[in-house]
């Protein structure tokens, strides 16, 4: 089975797995709370029937006014601030439900403005997530430069602990905030700060929903505004570093097989490889360029084995001992002196001992002239000429 495919099929088991684990844990922590509070709330809706003489349709009727007063109790929605507050929630799919377009109109054209506007959102955040990461960082590495440390290269592992703890602090600091404006308790503002900047939204706790906040208080609105947004653009750097890390991998499964399978097409026996290139054709070169779909496809190839190979016109030598101890190089990259004949029945050949090469002085020439056959092997024109190791 392809890596890919396993790796699919794993993600999917492990999903359905979390979902089955999830439940059962909410089930455990939930089930007895919700039994308990409506009881409770029952009680109370017979004991307000019984106290104001209430018939069940004249309750029913009682209830679904209340319900339909609850979005009304902050105060106007659908002023300005309200309007921008709304729109938040929607291209930054939090979706809290505390407001809705109640006409047609609205409805419609809510469903147009998010269909722009939450992949253009995602964009953004991708966008300042990446600028983001970049300038974390260059200021890590300026950082350890300072510091005098040996390794200034900075690692995935920092870029992730820098990231994690970024996040931490962010909703720790809108719990602060929020606890102090709101009146909840640390716990509820930073269950709301996550539930926010996740973008789950469940709407049980919504600021700017008190004592006409939207109208009254303009400087803790556009502190809500901001810290939405920052908060969003901190979550999504955050999930930049980590998530699309995964997201590509498949990608790079796809083009690592192309390669293996470009380079399976052209391999010759081992035998062979050492006269590979008929010494009478070095003159009869057709270019191939970076626009031939066979170049793209073995381009990364070829440049990591250009790489470390002494660029020649019968082939690029290097010692059985200095190859082997490449780590960089493939195994089936790899040339040893297993592939070359031991004899001079090749007609350019060379002790490699004394030269490095395993071609006549005479027949080394520029990249640039490589003979038709060895275009197979790099079809590429443009390579600087290296000497031989």
């Amino acid at each position: 089975m392809k890596r890919q495919n396993a790796r699919t099929l794993a993600l999917i088991v492990s999903i359905l797995t979390y979902l089955v684990v999830g439940a059962a844990v909410f089930e455990t922590l939930e089930s007895k709370q919700e039994k308990s509070h409506k009881r409770r709330l029952d009680a109370r809706r017979y004991e307000l029937m019984r106290k104001y003489n209430l018939t069940k349709e004249n309750f029913d009727e009682l209830e679904l006014v209340v319900l339909q007063l609850k979005p009304h109790k902050a105060g106007v929605q659908w002023k300005f601030a309200g309007s921008f507050y709304f729109a938040i929630t929607v291209i930054t799919t939090i979706g809290y439900g505390h407001a809705a377009p109640s006409t047609d109109s609205g409805k419609v054209f809510c469903m147009f403005y998010a269909l722009l506007g939450i992949p253009l959102t995602l964009v953004m955040f991708q966008s300042l997530g990446e600028r983001i990461n970049t300038l974390v960082r260059y200021l890590l590495h300026q950082a350890k430069k300072c510091l005098g440390m040996r390794q200034t290269e900075v690692s995935m592992a920092n870029m992730v602990t820098v990231g994690f703890f970024s996040c931490l602090s962010t909703l720790c600091v809108g719990a602060v905030a929020f606890s102090h404006c709101e009146g909840w308790s640390f716990l509820h503002a930073f269950y709301y700060c996550f539930i926010t900047l996740t973008t789950i939204g469940f709407g049980d706790y919504v600021a700017l929903q008190r004592d006409d906040a939207l109208q009254n208080d303009p400087r803790y609105v556009a502190f809500c505004f901001v810290y939405i947004l920052m908060g969003l653009t901190v979550i999504g750097a955050f999930l930049n570093l980590v998530v699309l890390r995964f997201l590509t991998m498949n990608t790079e499964d796809e083009w690592r097989d192309a390669r293996q399978k470009a380079l399976l097409s052209v391999s010759k026996p081992r035998g062979e490889v050492a006269c590979l290139i008929p010494l009478s054709a070095s003159t009869s070169s057709t270019p191939i360029t970076d626009n031939h779909p066979k170049a793209k496809d073995l381009k990364g190839v070829y440049t990591e084995v250009l790489h470390f190979q002494t660029i020649c016109s019968c082939l690029w030598y290097r010692s059985k001992e200095k190859l082997q101890g490449s780590t960089m190089i493939p195994q089936d990259l790899t040339f040893s002196d297993a592939y070359l004949p031991q004899d001079s029945s090749c007609p350019h050949y060379m002790d490699p001992a004394s030269t490095g090469c395993v071609c006549s002085p005479r027949q080394c020439t520029s990249i640039s002239s490589i003979t038709t056959g060895l275009h197979i092997l790099s079809p590429f024109r443009v390579f600087k000429r290296r000497s031989s190791v």
